[in-house]
């Protein structure tokens, strides 16, 4: 039973020297996280549709949709749906 005793000590000081660790580690990121200063919020985008009449998020989305239509992963068909949808 004597040889048994060494790996499992063994074991368990690996263990427990690697949980201080990185106990220890996540310490000092949550205190760097506290002294940096918070990151600066974006502008806050407007409410009122721009002046084209149509939703910035809208006119990203429209976006997307002709890249896709152009790999040509949309048909026309469902291009021109998503256009519709989006444009009302």
């Amino acid at each position: 039973m004597p040889l048994r005793r060494r790996p499992l000590l063994r074991a368990a000081a690996v263990g427990g020297g690697a949980y201080v660790a990185g106990k220890r580690h996540a310490e000092s990121q949550a205190g760097q996280a506290a002294q940096a200063p918070p990151p600066a919020a974006p502008p806050a985008s407007p409410a009122e549709p721009a002046a084209g009449g149509m939703a910035p998020d809208a006119i990203e989305r429209l976006k997307e949709l002709a890249q896709l239509r152009d790999q040509g992963i949309l048909t026309e068909e469902e291009f021109a749906a998503q256009k519709a949808k989006l444009l009302g």
